[in-house]
């Protein structure tokens, strides 16, 4: 039985150390699309001289809050390379800069009464889970005891 420790012991270290180093990957390939989305912003910037003020401001905000949602997902990406789990905060905080990100975008279009309505309720959805997160957060139970 002791063999199947070893054995196990070793699967074990095998996985973790693999998925450190994807995760390593995939955080290098997370700030080359944070750089690329802040290049592309400033080059955005020539629509504020090209287009009407509103499309072209509508157009950086669009960019800016997609780059903010990059950067969610980089601190995600951090915090399961430190702590070793995904906090749902930040996977909450993500969706929202996203779905925010949305409203942004169909910001002159027009909507449907019952999208708008459903745009609302994800965002208040999403508030209260992360008011529940946090409050019933494995990190805040530890502290509490």
């Amino acid at each position: 039985m002791w063999k199947e420790d070893v054995v196990d012991l070793k699967i074990t270290r095998f996985f973790e150390q693999s998925a450190r180093v994807m995760l390593s990957l995939l955080i290098v390939a997370i700030l080359a699309t944070i750089l690329a989305g802040i290049g592309w912003t400033f080059y955005d910037l020539r629509l504020v001289f090209q287009q009407e003020i509103q499309g072209a401001i509508r157009t950086l905000l669009v960019d800016m809050l997609t780059v903010l949602a990059v950067v969610e997902v980089l601190r995600t990406a951090l915090a399961y390379f430190t702590e070793g789990r995904v906090k749902v905060t930040y996977i909450i905080d993500t969706v929202m800069v996203t779905v925010l990100t949305e409203v942004l975008a169909f910001w002159y279009k027009e909507m449907e009464w019952e999208e708008l309505a459903m745009v609302i309720a994800l965002v208040i959805a999403l508030a209260f889970i992360r008011i529940i997160a946090v409050r019933f957060s494995p990190r805040r139970l530890q502290e509490e005891l």
